[in-house]
């Protein structure tokens, strides 16, 4: 059920100029908030030093503004958010949830990746801290796009990294800090990480913090079935240039393409199609794009 007031978010990883997918993401989620006449923020997920790529996030944002997708309130950007980070780690490491781990890729590579007890005797000067999860850990929810959704995160994840070895902090613990810090009320973003969702339910009641909405939004692939974003068809979306991808965009997402304003300033056909868009019309899947033009599709289902 969702809650009210809505508060949403679009969260882009500053490791290259938004395509289509992240686009589509992008505009999902801003049309989901203005439908509810809630909140739609903007975080920059730069955690990551190694992947980011210097100045990435400042032209994603140009890209954002060029299409007219505003944030309310001001860009939080994780890389300021140690100390908040660090103190959920610390809660949990006192709590006995969470623990050092000294195991490599390489030990873990006979169960598959997944953790369920360290490799007795192996020390690294560094070790990774990893969240404890109990055998028959099962995490059940329900996902507004894709419907019911279990994983047993013991058996298919395991105890799951907080903060990597190498220094960074995992994706899993920032994004949940965050969302409750921001007080997120659905998420909506990629059917990409709807694999990651489970391991964030989980960790939202180790910390003892709300846990949001979800919807993830059918995965853009191109001809050949990969995801967009790995893809040599990934070109940038033109903020130069919004209302083509805008409508193919609305198209993706299940919409009539009739219900498209066929005039007006940009920000009046925003609002517009804010108004008749109906969330329940967005589809689990996409077809693999048949053809793309300057990073927008075409073709498609």
């Amino acid at each position: 059920m969702l809650r009210f007031p809505y508060r949403g978010r679009f969260a882009p990883s500053p490791t290259g100029p938004l395509h289509f997918g992240s686009l589509l993401a992008a505009f999902g989620s801003w049309l989901m908030a203005r439908h509810a006449d809630g909140t739609w923020l903007v975080r920059i997920e730069d955690i990551d030093p190694p992947r980011e790529v210097p100045g990435a996030a400042e032209a994603q944002l140009r890209t954002l503004e060029g299409f007219g997708l505003l944030p309310d309130e001001p860009v939080l950007r994780q890389r300021e958010r140690d100390a908040a980070y660090r103190t959920a780690l610390d809660r949990l490491l006192a709590s006995g949830d969470a623990f050092e781990c000294h195991c490599s890729r390489a030990d873990l590579a006979g169960s598959g990746g997944v953790h369920r007890t360290c490799v007795p005797g192996v020390r690294r000067p560094d070790p990774a801290i990893r969240l404890r999860v109990p055998d028959g850990t099962v995490v059940a929810f329900d996902d507004r796009v894709q419907g019911p959704v279990e994983q047993d995160v013991a058996r298919e994840v395991g105890d799951f990294v907080l903060r990597r070895a190498d220094g960074p902090w995992a994706y899993q613990l920032a994004v949940v800090v965050d969302d409750a810090a921001q007080g997120i009320t659905e998420v909506v973003r990629g059917a990409d990480l709807l694999d990651s969702t489970a391991r964030q339910v989980f960790l939202q009641r180790r910390l003892g913090l709300p846990t949001p909405g979800y919807a993830h939004l059918p995965l853009v692939v191109d001809g050949d079935g990969r995801k967009l974003s790995k893809s040599a068809a990934a070109l940038p979306v033109d903020g130069g240039d919004p209302l083509p991808a805008l409508r193919t965009a609305w198209r993706a997402l299940g919409q009539e393409p009739g219900a498209w304003p066929a005039a007006g300033t940009l920000p009046r056909r925003l609002e517009a199609a804010a108004a008749v868009f109906e969330p329940s019309r967005i589809p689990r899947t996409l077809s693999p794009l048949a053809a793309l033009h300057n990073g927008i599709a075409i073709d498609g289902a």
